[in-house]
């Protein structure tokens, strides 16, 4: 019996760390979300800035219709 209570305890320990676990990298995925909403929302501005900067310089291709120099 002594041996079955020794497996319990170390099966509740390891329960206790894997739910400590779990809800540590919970709470990483929601702060990463958080930065990617955070960080998308950023480039969509600065590619709209730079789309109306270019859009007054004259004579100018706006970025967002030049082909990548890769082709």
């Amino acid at each position: 019996m002594d041996k079955q209570q020794d497996r319990l305890h170390q099966l509740e320990e390891a329960l206790a760390h894997l739910t400590r676990l779990t809800d540590e990298l919970s709470e990483v995925i929601a702060r990463q979300d958080r930065d990617l909403i955070r960080l998308t929302a950023r480039i969509d501005r600065l590619t709209h800035a730079e789309a109306e900067r270019q859009a007054d310089a004259a004579g100018s291709v706006a970025l967002a219709d030049q082909r990548p120099p890769h082709y």
